[in-house]
């Protein structure tokens, strides 16, 4: 889909270069498009890069990929094959051309309806970063969407939360959530019809199926019956929160579009989940927001683990434009409702009666410093040369050296404002 728009700074130099680089993969390895803003390219150049789009598209099309889903379902298990290599589920008339691929064979029905289990999860930090949530943290945010009254979920990002609502749905009568996966990987194209799936790459809200892949997202949205809808994300930690939180704001101005009394003023009930570090930039957009305490844990994310202690507990959250005191977290984990903040909080979270509020980020107990007037980790000590709480082994900011993008003193490149320009 569309490139994105950076600048190229220089240190000390307030403007700098703009140049269009892929949305959706930071490493030029997965992506080598660049293009300076100013530019002129070339028809040659054009038409290569056209060819090059060609080359990479996916085999089937999605309508292609469900006529053969109905075909591989109505196969006796010993001819359902899925091929390792070429991540694809293969009728028996392709088998010749993965003879010397690696291959599963008799796939049930029930991997079938589970293919985030079925699929090699695609796990380069800088592109794909699909760490799946696990079992404890998917079965907690069905429970919760079921007890807030939620009965549609767009579920952006989000594969596993999806099958887990799909497979309930085929085997449960009585059960009335339906969910809409939006999602860059194309591969689940193959287990989903086009009302269930669609391909969209959420840094730059754009949907691969076109107008039609839109039109199935509008008719989501729209709460018909009461259906009440609620937007899941959990996106790449390494993703920008400016191009995340643009994409956002147009999914919320499609929900507000749709034919809703009531929807003038208030904004569409989601859960962004993301590391708690990132609370200041998300806040940054969506002022409504706040962070609740719920740890989040993935299957194959070797360190967001539950269970774990101290800094090994996972840091990845839920932030919320829901009022707070309506998430009930599970007391069997150790948290506890807190009266005064008005929300459930971790059992480590203890209320800081200087600052009014159950301070703690990461699940430990924090401590409050008279001298910068706030609570900071327990690992933290106040150092009278930078004139605020650090850890006890750093190195003092005496020095005049400032931002190696910018100049400017007080922050770090990596938390340059000017990095985050698109």
């Amino acid at each position: 889909g569309p490139a994105l728009l950076f600048v190229k700074t220089s240190q000390g130099k307030e403007e700098g270069r703009r140049f269009y680089a892929c949305s959706a993969c930071r490493d030029r390895k997965d992506c080598n498009f660049f293009q300076w803003e100013d530019e002129k390219v070339s028809e040659t150049r054009l038409a290569a890069r056209e060819e090059y789009n060609r080359i990479h598209q996916p085999s089937f099309t999605h309508r292609q990929n469900v006529d053969r889903y109905k075909n591989f379902v109505l196969l006796p298990l010993s001819k359902r094959r899925f091929c390792q290599e070429c991540q694809q589920l293969l009728l028996p008339a392709e088998w010749e051309k993965h003879l010397d691929h690696q291959f599963l064979c008799d796939i049930t029905t029930a991997q079938l309806k589970s293919p985030s289990q079925l699929l090699y999860p695609l796990e380069n930090k800088k592109t794909n970063a699909q760490y799946l949530f696990a079992d404890r943290s998917c079965q907690f945010l069905l429970n919760l969407l079921i007890d807030l009254g939620f009965r549609r979920v767009l579920s952006v990002g989000t594969p596993r939360l999806h099958e887990m609502i799909q497979s309930k749905a085929s085997q449960e009568e009585e059960f009335s959530v339906r969910s809409l996966l939006l999602d860059i990987d194309f591969r689940y194209s193959q287990f989903y019809t086009e009302d269930e799936f669609c391909h969209y790459n959420m840094f730059n809200h754009h949907f691969f199926g076109g107008e039609a892949a839109r039109e199935t997202c509008r008719k989501f949205l729209y709460e018909e019956n009461g259906e009440r809808v609620i937007m899941v994300t959990d996106p790449p930690f390494g993703g920008l929160v400016e191009a995340l939180a643009s994409s956002f704001k147009k999914l919320m101005a499609m929900w507000k579009e749709t034919e809703n009394e009531g929807h003038d003023n208030k904004e569409m009930p989601m859960f962004w989940i993301f590391p708690y570090f990132f609370e200041s930039r998300i806040l940054d957009f969506f002022p409504s927001f706040s962070m609740m305490d719920y740890q989040v844990d993935y299957d194959n994310h070797a360190l967001y683990k539950h269970g774990k202690t101290g800094r090994r507990q996972s840091p990845v959250r839920i932030f919320t434009n829901l009022t707070p005191s309506m998430i009930v977290l599970p007391e069997e984990e150790g948290y506890r409702f807190c009266t005064v903040c008005q929300r459930f909080v971790s059992s480590g979270n203890q209320h800081c009666e200087i600052c009014n509020s159950c301070t703690s980020k990461d699940g430990r107990r924090w401590k409050h410093c008279i001298l910068c007037k706030k609570c900071v980790k327990p690992s933290w000590f106040h150092c009278d040369n930078c004139n605020c709480c650090t850890l006890q082994k750093h190195s003092c900011e005496k020095t005049d050296v400032g931002c190696f993008v910018c100049g400017e003193a007080g922050h770090k490149r990596s938390a340059c404002p000017s990095l985050s320009h698109t």
